[in-house]
């Protein structure tokens, strides 16, 4: 991607020297906070008359009138508009030679008046299909062709010139030319579709004002189903072959709960009149909040099967974190996108309190505890954590710190504010934010400030240890027993040297005790603590506990550090804990262990062994199949031993006794794509294959089309005898989109040295036609763990052009490769050549180094669980 603008960067240098010299910003593809400043200070009251004209070919026109008020006309001033060819500019009604570097047009004050200025561009551009911009897609069964937008963080600017920034909101009018037989969707409801020129001209009013990468529109021969039972008229659309797939009453029953909820909590109804959503190929994320016309990623939520429990419950908890932001994002939006964490942690959080009280799914947060808080506990934790609340100098950074920090501890933290505050005083202040920045930007101060209102407290201390100091601290329970009872209790925070905030937060403490009914709650008090040692005097004289846990029900954003006695009665008597909460947290505790370095992890996997089989809580099983799946994980990167090869047949035997067992379909394909995921012996690969052409059949499991390439991935992982043909075979029989991409995950993964080279030849074509989500696909299927010889073949070779491919590639491509194909081996040695590179490679962009940094990292740590495995 990036090589197309080094090329310009050279151009410029060499034949536009004067314009350069002219420029009010950097000559650069990325938009700086402080000329972001400098442009919202004069440009106000933003209007676009958009026209598109789309044929279904690989580039599309386009003609923007930009309308705005200007403060002054002192100095030049610039919009943004990527790799277009302008036709023509028009500048309050007098043609003007465009002054564009393919990033921006840079408009001369001669051309400007202070006051009101309209600025007419006539543009043509390529589609997009690296998933910004104007994205293109030609479904490969029937030919069809899709489009679809995607803005954030900042690229509206790939699809129209804009003044691409969240705080100069801006109003839009569409008018769409398009095949006959496509329809379009975007932030408004159309008012009418003409016959034209053999196609269709679609006409939108003008919208309420967005930043712009809050307005979306996206077009294609799309299926369409409509709703209009709820207050609000809703549409699904999905690609014609892939209808099938789609689910939409499901679709329209949690999103009609959700608005419901959402109107009611907030007390401000929804704003935008009708509710799209659309299911879109090659999707870079999970969803995006476009407002009133969200996009969700097929790869995710398309099933050619019925929905299991776990996939209907993320798909009502993505549902319900994207109109979230209909409110808070679209309604109300952070003035620059150091705020976009709030955006999402406050999505986050009401994602999961929708769903947990207007869903079927009201062990939400038990799924939130297992999922994103276990992320953001690992993430804040690593070399690379931050703070909440970040700086972003350009939005070349603007996606350098979206991670789990930014969704679940961001949510965290405001699930224990909620927690300290009160449950209403928290919704009065949330309410009383909207209601006055609505259509408007705000900051953080801003939020802060009406909750602190409402809670008539000064929350600037809060503030400050939990949203502007990173680390997560420790609490542990510190107590003594006499004659049977807790003679002393208290409450221990630590944190790390390097990062020594302690901070105030709420929570509650569970003491229980072993009996013939199992481990049962014996007292239960919340606690507001802070500092070092908080005193629990409501505990003194209560029965000495066999177990505390200090975050009983999940309240405060902390890792819990079980005292001796607790860790032991957790590890002996998970099966006799009923809430499943707290069985969860138990696990986590051990697992922490592993990581930690301090339970060994054949230890861990005995106890899985011992008690997994018998769990009969849906959700806790799929966390502790996870963790199964990390921790052969973790021995396959080990290398061979033959403790290896006992344990993990022992856990194939687990898994597939498991799922031939199950009547409950929902737990037989967890347990059967667990069994998948570890069949490595040649024994459960033999029983993969007779399961794919039908000799073996495990009553009751459907082996859809799905589950035939996730078994023939396995099979040629491992490469198994026959398994090429088999690819073949399965690539003549489903020649969809999904089946492209699973044929080459499944392709790519053959531990064969001529095939991996191949497809990194593929990888560092930066010009590839082959679309970004297939590259990344590749990437992702490069080195699995116990190919790591294969790996070492080429591992030094990609530390050495690390930086020249971080240089030569966008941020896009880079999240993608450095996930991938940073080299770690599980040995002191592989540590040591990333410590060299980490010390070489200094230029490296702030996410292309922390990629290396947390490498290093967790291949320190596998060398240290490894340690411990063989000390006992």
């Amino acid at each position: 991607m990036k090589k197309y603008l080094i090329a310009a960067a050279v151009a410029l240098a060499v034949g536009g020297a004067c314009a350069a010299d002219a420029a009010p910003r950097a000559e650069n593809a990325y938009l700086s906070q402080a000329d972001a400043a400098a442009r919202s200070a004069r440009v106000s009251n933003v209007d676009y008359t958009l026209a598109f004209t789309l044929t279904g070919k690989e580039s599309f026109s386009g003609t923007t009138t930009l309308s705005f008020d200007l403060k002054d006309a002192a100095q030049p001033l610039t919009i943004d508009l990527d790799k277009a060819t302008i036709a023509s500019l028009t500048v309050n009604g007098k043609a003007v030679t465009p002054q564009y570097n393919q990033w921006f047009i840079t408009l001369a004050p001669a051309d400007l008046v202070a006051g009101r200025n309209t600025v007419t561009i006539v543009y043509s551009r390529l589609h997009s299909t690296n998933g910004e911009g104007l994205h293109r897609m030609v479904d490969p069964v029937d030919g069809r062709v899709y489009t679809y937008s995607h803005f954030e963080p900042a690229a509206a600017h790939q699809m129209f010139p804009v003044f691409d920034q969240p705080d100069l909101k801006g109003t839009y009018q569409v008018t769409v030319s398009t095949p006959a037989d496509w329809v379009v969707s975007s932030t408004t409801r159309e008012t009418s579709v003409k016959d034209v020129d053999g196609g269709k001209l679609w006409t939108f009013p003008r919208s309420k004002k967005l930043s712009p990468y809050n307005f979306s529109m996206h077009a294609g021969p799309y299926k369409v189903w409509e709703d209009n039972s709820g207050k609000y008229p809703m549409r699904l659309f999905a690609r014609q072959s892939v209808a099938s797939q789609v689910s939409p009453q499901d679709w329209f029953k949690y999103t009609k709960a959700g608005l419901a909820f959402f109107d009611q909590y907030f007390g401000i109804p929804y704003q935008f009149e009708k509710y799209d959503q659309l299911l879109v190929p090659d999707f870079l994320y999970g969803a995006m909040e476009n407002a009133a016309a969200i996009t969700f990623a097929e790869g995710r939520f398309l099933h050619k099967e019925e929905m299991t429990t776990a996939q209907k419950e993320s798909l009502a908890g993505v549902i319900n974190h994207e109109m979230a932001h209909q409110w808070f994002g679209d309604l109300v939006t952070m003035k620059w996108w150091n705020g976009l964490w709030l955006n999402e942690s406050f999505a986050s959080f009401m994602g999961t309190l929708a769903t947990a009280e207007a869903t079927e799914f009201a062990n939400a947060w038990q799924s939130f505890y297992s999922g994103g808080k276990q992320a953001a506990y690992v993430q804040d934790q690593r070399v690379t954590t931050h703070a909440i609340e970040t700086p972003v100098p350009s939005t070349a950074n603007a996606f350098d710190n979206i991670d789990a920090i930014t969704y679940s501890k961001g949510a965290s933290t405001l699930k224990q504010l909620r927690h300290l505050l009160g449950e209403e005083v928290f919704r009065k202040g949330v309410h009383n934010y909207l209601v006055k920045y609505q259509y408007q930007n705000a900051t953080l101060d801003n939020f802060i400030g009406s909750l602190a209102e409402a809670a008539n407290r000064d929350l600037s201390g809060w503030t400050r240890e939990w949203l502007y100091e990173p680390g997560v601290n420790t609490i542990a329970a510190e107590f003594s027993c006499a004659g049977g009872k807790v003679s002393s209790f208290t409450l221990r925070q630590t944190a790390s040297k390097e990062l020594p905030t302690l901070r105030e937060q709420r929570v509650q403490v569970g003491l229980f005790k072993l009996g013939k009914d199992g481990l049962t709650l014996d007292k239960n008090v919340a606690i507001t603590y802070k500092g070092a040692a908080t005193v629990v005097p409501e505990l003194k004289g209560a029965a000495c506990p066999d177990l505390v846990y200090p975050n009983y029900q999940d309240w405060g954003f902390a890792k819990v550090q079980l005292d001796k006695k607790s860790f032991a009665t957790a590890q002996s008597s998970l099966r006799k804990v009923d809430d499943p909460l707290l069985r969860s947290m138990l696990w986590q505790s051990l697992w922490d262990g592993v990581r930690d370095a301090q339970l060994p992890l054949n230890a861990y996997l005995t106890t899985v062994l011992a008690n997994a089989p018998q769990e009969q809580d849906y959700t806790l099983l799929g966390d502790i199949l996870e963790k199964v799946q990390a921790s052969v994980g973790y021995l396959n990167l080990m290398g061979d031993s033959a403790y290896r090869k006992q344990v993990t047949a022992q856990l194939e035997q687990m898994s597939f006794k498991a799922a031939s067992a199950a009547s409950d379909k929902n737990f037989q394909r967890r347990w059967f794509s667990t069994y998948v995921s570890l069949a490595s012996s040649p024994a459960a690969l033999k029983q993969l294959a007779d399961i794919l052409n039908g000799k073996l059949v495990v009553p009751g499991l459907n082996v859809s089309q799905d589950v035939r390439w996730t078994i023939l991935r396995r099979l040629n992982r491992f490469a198994y005898p026959g398994t090429e043909a088999l690819l073949a075979a399965e690539q003549a029989q489903d020649k969809s989109d999904s089946g492209q991409q699973a044929a080459i995950a499944a392709m790519v993964i053959r531990p064969d040295a001529k095939v991996k080279a191949e497809w990194a030849a593929t990888i560092a074509d930066l010009q590839t036609k082959l679309p970004f989500s297939k590259v990344r696909t590749a990437m992702g299927s490069m080195y699995p763990p116990e190919q790591r010889a294969l790996g070492e073949l080429t591992a030094q070779q990609r530390l050495d052009t690390l930086g020249a491919v971080d240089k030569a590639a966008g941020p896009v491509y880079m999240r993608a490769y450095a996930a991938s194909m940073i080299p770690a081996a599980c040995t002191p040695a592989s540590v040591q050549r990333l410590d060299a590179a980490i010390a070489k490679l200094t230029d490296l962009s702030t996410g292309t180094r922390r990629a290396l940094l947390v490498t290093r990292q967790e291949d320190a740590r596998c060398v240290a669980i490894k340690k411990a495995m063989t000390a006992h």
